[in-house]
């Protein structure tokens, strides 16, 4: 985002301290205290909205993409980046065997993340058309366990937020269970060197707010090529030009 080209800039945040602590910038910028729930805006009044990496945050998330397509003006754009449903699944994975395991039974100890079949659908059910969706997976490799609960924990929580906060998660882990989860994750997922991937999945959305002006798909079976013909385009170029 820069000066030129962004002529005002409002930053929304449930957590006071988040916002607080946001990059300053040379934009003219207003910080709003805001669920993403309920936005305390008019309808029609932003040209792009941006979300990064907290909507996994949200407690009904098709609320928050009505509210986002709301406050969009007509043409105006969605970006925006969460975490995905395989996000620290050794992680998952490891605490649920174990305490399965150990204690005859096992709770979330992790926030639940969406799944990229049911993104696209949400998006579109809020109004957003013209949708695009891309994933990606970053993998960080940690000493153990014990190493990587610790940093979500940690300096993490303040830009990850992969804290737990379900209602019904156990308020503690006993220690047996603990030990019992880093040598699983360490049998399940090691790598050769010794340490243990951690995986991050991350989705990449964009979605329009209809108006007139944007491009409309052809009628179905109204093409005059077919998806064959594209391995001789160069071949066919090659002929028109001569």
């Amino acid at each position: 985002l820069f000066q030129e080209t962004v002529e005002k800039l409002i930053q929304v945040d449930i957590a006071e301290n988040a916002l607080k602590n946001a990059i300053e910038s040379e934009i003219p910028t207003v910080r709003v205290v805001a669920d993403e729930e309920f936005l305390p805006f008019k309808e029609d009044t932003f040209d792009l909205v941006v979300s990064s990496l907290s909507l996994h945050w949200v407690n009904d998330l098709p609320k928050a993409f009505r509210e986002i397509h709301q406050v969009l003006k007509p043409d105006g754009v969605f970006i925006g980046a969460m975490f995905g449903g395989d996000t620290l699944y050794e992680l998952r994975c490891s605490l649920q065997l174990a305490e399965l395991e150990r204690e005859g039974g096992f709770s979330p100890h992790v926030s639940p993340f969406t799944a990229v079949a049911d993104l696209g659908r949400l998006l579109s059910g809020a109004g957003f058309n013209t949708l695009t969706v891309d994933t990606d997976e970053i993998q960080v490799n940690y000493p153990g366990l014990f190493e990587v609960m610790e940093d979500l924990q940690g300096k993490y929580i303040l830009c990850m937020g992969e804290s737990n906060c379900s209602w019904n998660r156990k308020p503690l882990l006993h220690r047996e269970t603990m030990l019992a989860a880093a040598a699983i994750y360490q049998e399940m997922y090691g790598n050769s060197d010794g340490s243990v991937p951690a995986t991050f999945q991350i989705y990449y959305m964009i979605g329009w707010k209809y108006h007139e002006s944007q491009a409309k798909p052809a009628q179905r079976g109204s093409a005059t090529v077919s998806f064959g013909d594209l391995a001789k385009i160069e071949g066919l170029l090659k002929r028109e030009k001569k």
